[in-house]
């Protein structure tokens, strides 16, 4: 018989804390300063196909501050080191716009981001806007905001937005936004229902607001590579951090303290971390896989149930594939990194923004200093925060969570295969009933941590 504090997810869920832990685009001279003028030079546009018309896909605005207008109150959810910075990077953003509550599962979070704020700001949360528990999303969400930032854990994030949408809030979804199939489901969900209400909601995948990358996608979307035949993506690098577990903690907050390196928690490192890369390259092609065969294993990791490294090949709905690379591994060559490959050349991150012809040469070439001369604001994680404030005082909502689900969503694939070593597919997967919801979670006591093991590919478990 299960004890009072064993949850299922769903009642669970209803009433789960926020568990944190945890140039300018477009026309005019400065965008030509941005854009290397050697281009024209060497490949004469004419002789470039586009892969889309100019306006038939999504261009961020993006200058240093947001427009003034209607005064903006944000709410954070998951008040950890990243839900610290996004507080910041919002703020950073322009003015008018303010935060007025906090939510965390665990009251020092609370009062440690209370504190900076004050220290740094000047903004007093009051005793009566900082909740803790389990209820405190909801808190936060009922308490006269504009704007949910959500920083948890990434397995929380489904029902906040859902929860969030129907209660008519614009969104800051930190990456990733689910960790299973379940919790997929409710973000397709509930990103229809923001379409339909038109609230604006933008994910934490920043190179969608970062200016090389939207400056090349500009590039290849008008031909520069010619169509797309594949590429690779890569975030290797050492070992992420980790919580020594304390005395006084028991199981339930020892893991969200620690969320980083648990299955349930974050999806593994190839969801929470390495979705940039796969972002990148379902954002550049439109496509999303088909089917993923990978592998991966558990070498180093010192804390939690997750692997270290994977290694996963993707077949796209068109046929071209995409290989996947990821490692947390002190000690190794780390690269973090995108490389697409065209039928008239290649573009690639490893070293700038850089498009090459067939032979290699250097082509174009993204001007990063170009920029920094150009922009007072070069960092993506304050303009993904520009842009979805302009957006809402606008009255121009986009919604980006559906986009993000996508790769989010290839990257569950890609673990999946590697934990299960089988080949997966896009359909069987988003009806699966994978639930990343421990059986015996017990948000206030003890749990059977032997329940908490390393996969083992092909072994059926």
């Amino acid at each position: 018989m299960k004890s009072e504090n064993s949850v299922t997810r769903r009642s669970f869920i209803k009433t789960s804390a926020a568990a944190g832990a945890a140039g300018v685009i477009g026309t005019g001279s400065a965008a030509g300063i941005l854009t290397s003028c050697n281009y024209a030079a060497k490949q004469e546009k004419e002789e470039n196909v586009p892969l889309k018309a100019p306006g038939s896909y999504y261009i961020p605005e993006l200058p240093d501050t947001a427009s003034d207008g209607k005064k903006l109150k944000a709410g954070i959810v998951g008040c950890g080191s990243r839900g610290s910075g996004a507080t910041i990077n919002y703020l950073n953003a322009g003015s008018g716009i303010t935060v007025t509550a906090l939510g965390d599962v665990f009251q020092d979070k609370v009062d440690g981001l209370a504190e900076k704020l004050m220290n740094e700001r000047n903004i007093d949360i009051p005793a009566d806007k900082r909740f803790v528990g389990l209820d405190a999303y909801q808190q936060v969400i009922d308490s006269d905001i504009d704007i949910l930032i959500d920083c948890t854990p990434p397995f929380f994030r489904p029902e906040h937005f859902k929860y969030a949408v129907e209660k008519n809030k614009h969104c800051f979804l930190e990456k990733p936004i689910c960790v299973d199939a379940v919790g997929y489901r409710t973000i397709v969900a509930a990103s229809k229902q923001a379409q339909a209400k038109k609230l604006t909601v933008v994910t934490g995948t920043q190179r969608h607001h970062q200016r090389s990358y939207v400056e090349s996608y500009k590039m290849i979307m008008d031909g520069a590579i010619g169509e797309i035949t594949g590429g690779a993506v890569y975030w290797n690098q050492s070992m992420l951090w980790y919580r020594e577990r304390q005395p006084q903690w028991k199981d339930f907050e020892y893991m969200v303290r620690d969320w980083v390196n648990w299955k349930w928690l974050s999806g593994d490192h190839i969801v929470e971390q390495h979705v940039h890369n796969i972002d990148v390259f379902t954002w550049f092609t439109g496509l999303k896989p088909l089917s993923a065969v990978g592998f991966g294993s558990r070498q180093r990791r010192v804390t939690g149930d997750q692997y270290d490294n994977f290694s996963i090949d993707f077949t796209m709905e068109n046929g071209i594939h995409l290989h996947s690379m990821c490692r947390q591994i002190d000690g190794c060559a780390n690269n973090v990194s995108e490389f697409i490959q065209g039928t008239k050349g290649s573009w690639s991150t490893a070293n700038g923004y850089v498009i090459r012809d067939l032979a290699g040469k250097e082509i174009w070439r993204y001007d990063e200093e170009a920029e920094k001369s150009n922009s007072q604001q070069t960092d993506p994680y304050t303009l993904e925060h520009v842009n979805m404030i302009n957006c809402i005082r606008k009255n121009e909502p986009i919604e980006l969570a559906s986009e993000t689900a996508v790769s989010n969503m290839a990257a569950i694939m890609g673990r999946e295969s590697a934990y299960t070593g089988q080949k997966t597919t896009w359909e069987a997967t988003i009806a699966a009933p994978l639930d990343y919801m421990p059986a015996d979670l017990n948000i206030d006591g003890w749990m059977n941590m032997k329940n908490f093991t390393v996969p083992v590919p092909g072994s059926g478990k």
